[in-house]
């Protein structure tokens, strides 16, 4: 019978998986001619969460350039929020879209 070593000091245990951090992906409004201001705004704030100051600036980039950046997040939560801007898109009536892309 081979001999097994009864106590290996703690410096000779391999650990062979690998920690890595999650893909990040942006969340991304898109401007439209007939969602308002006011209701961007409205899903800046409350739907990610962003300061006034904030919110606004991030409307003035969907109107000025065509999209706005609402945040940075891991899949899930990014997906969740996309899902969260449609459905009250819909129950207000407005064609606000919302996208995900890789960071």
């Amino acid at each position: 019978m081979a001999d097994v070593p009864q106590d290996l000091p703690e410096g000779d245990v391999k650990n062979d998986q690998e920690i890595r951090e999650p893909k990040m992906y942006r969340v991304i409004l898109h401007n439209d001619d007939y969602s308002t201001m006011d209701f961007v705004i409205e899903v800046l704030i409350s739907i990610f969460h962003r300061p006034a100051a904030d919110a606004t600036r991030i409307m003035l980039d969907v109107h000025k350039k065509g999209k706005g950046i609402c945040g940075i997040y891991t899949y899930d939560i990014a997906a969740t929020r996309v899902a969260r801007v449609h459905q009250l898109a819909k129950k207000r009536e407005y064609p606000l879209k919302c996208s995900i892309e890789e960071a």
